[in-house]
């Protein structure tokens, strides 16, 4: 049923483990929070989508006007690329977008590695797909198209993940994701007097411009000399096969997924000092092996485990942005600290005929 208005909110999420792992058609355990971007979408008279960024970070009270059936490259990139690829992708894989108007307004910071981008795209696609009576589309292929849009527009190659957490999200639930199958299985997060905290390292990453393209490429560069089609696929013996840095790349997607399965073994068991230790052991690789780490970063890990965190590693691709601590009963949440579980996924929060 086509709808004159509607409200659309996505999650930003957070990913427990599995990092550097999705574009690899590997294992990721991500879980939706409840900061996000909620999108008002109105119908409007016309042939363009009207998009006002209310107070997002990036262009807080800036508007954009175009075309809606043919949306064009903005000039200056951030949040227009995500509203116009959003409408044009859309387009492209055959769903309806009618004239709009967009209000914009987030609670996610960008550049935290909490996923401010992929809620951006989530949100917006699911109000305009209301306003066209859509919104049921199939979640798998509305994660693919905030995906190309992140690649192709943006200029960021990131693979599922963020989308497919914000889009499946469960309160009090982990998503563990195999990235081959896109099958999405939750497990139970039950933290208890545990509590899971980000901390900002005050280094934002750009994914478009910092070391994760070329992290990306350098997989892909391995996987070719292994001739397989992924990193998923690569031998036992595959870090003694290929040159530096290459090896420790495969060496690293190969060890995190092991540890997705062991943290998803430890949390049916309630076992959260061994969740603690496989973060630990996650931020090691991503720092030597997968060479994705700052000093902010490290300086971060270093002072929340002095603050008693049982376990920390940097999350989001790394590059800057935050770091998820997992405190034991009894720990003291830093100022800074923002306390963190899972909850529900995207969804439409108002609409009307």
């Amino acid at each position: 049923m086509m709808r004159d208005r509607a409200v659309a909110f996505a999650p930003g999420r957070v990913n427990l483990i599995g990092e550097h792992t999705d574009y690899n058609d590997g294992l990721g355990l991500p879980f939706a929070i409840a900061d996000g971007l909620t999108v008002t979408a109105e119908a409007i008279a016309g042939d363009e989508i009207v998009a006002l960024a209310r107070d997002l970070n990036d262009g807080a009270g800036e508007e954009d006007r175009f075309d809606a059936a043919a949306p064009e490259r903005p000039r200056d990139g951030g949040w227009r690329a995500f509203v116009r690829g959003i409408a044009a992708e859309l387009q492209v894989a055959g769903l309806p977008v009618r004239p709009a108007r967009l209000e914009l307004h987030g609670t996610v910071p960008q550049g935290s590695g909490l996923s401010s981008s992929a809620a951006l795209s989530v949100a917006v696609a699911l109000g305009l797909l209301a306003l066209s009576g859509a919104e049921a589309a199939d979640r798998r292929q509305l994660a693919r198209i905030c995906s190309r849009v992140e690649n192709d527009w943006v200029g960021a190659q990131t693979g599922l993940l963020d989308q497919l957490a914000s889009l499946f999200g469960e309160r009090d639930r982990v998503l563990r994701i195999d990235f081959r199958s896109l099958a999405v299985e939750p497990a139970p997060l039950r933290l208890g007097d545990w509590q899971l905290v980000t901390v900002d390292s005050h280094e934002s990453h750009d994914l478009s411009a910092s070391g994760y393209n070329a992290r990306r490429e350098e997989s892909e560069e391995a996987a070719r000399l292994l001739g397989i089609d992924s990193l998923r696929d690569a031998p036992a013996d595959a870090f003694g096969r290929l040159p530096d840095p290459l090896g420790r790349r495969v060496r690293h997607v190969q060890d995190e997924n092991a540890r997705v399965e062991a943290t998803v073994r430890a949390l049916h068991d309630d076992d959260l000092a061994a969740v603690a230790r496989l973060l630990d052991a996650s931020h090691a690789s991503l720092r030597d092996d997968y060479a994705a780490s700052t000093d902010a970063v490290e300086a971060t890990v270093a002072r929340l485990k002095a603050a008693g965190a049982a376990g920390a590693r940097m999350v989001g691709g790394g590059f800057g942005g935050h770091v998820l601590a997992l405190l034991p009963p009894g720990a003291t949440v830093p100022e800074d600290g923002l306390v963190v579980r899972p909850d529900a996924g995207a969804r439409l929060v108002v609409s009307a005929p």
